[in-house]
């Protein structure tokens, strides 16, 4: 069973830092693609970073250079490393893991499971 918790949420004002951290369950750390989402009020669901099981990443536009998905092997955990945050980052972030294997899914429905989210709120 895959279990996913996330972690790290707070205020912040814009231009400060957050990081997000999501533990997982040991048998999917090592192969299954990991990926942080996130959810405004009223918004839907977007892919903010995934993490492949080879090790590749991908970043949605808005946070490329500013956000950094990574692996922390000491904890079974996938990472977010938010700077220069936004008030418009302000939102729900969920975990998600894709199934077994080195490519992370395209579509959300593709993605296994998630975490229950921890809010982000970045106030100007």
């Amino acid at each position: 069973q895959v279990q996913l918790e996330e972690s790290g949420g707070g205020s912040v004002q814009a231009g400060g830092s957050l990081t997000l951290s999501c533990v997982t369950s040991a048998n999917i750390y090592g192969s299954a693609c990991l990926a942080w989402f996130r959810q405004a009020p009223g918004g839907e669901r977007e892919e903010v970073a995934a993490l492949s099981g080879v090790g590749r990443t991908r970043y949605a536009e808005y946070v490329k250079g500013r956000f950094t998905i990574s692996k922390d092997g000491t904890k079974n955990s996938v990472l977010l490393q938010m700077h220069d945050l936004k008030p418009e980052d302000t939102a729900t972030y969920h975990c998600a893991a894709g199934p077994l294997g080195s490519v992370c899914p395209v579509q959300l429905r593709d993605f296994v499971a998630w975490g229950q989210g921890t809010q982000v709120t970045v106030s100007s």
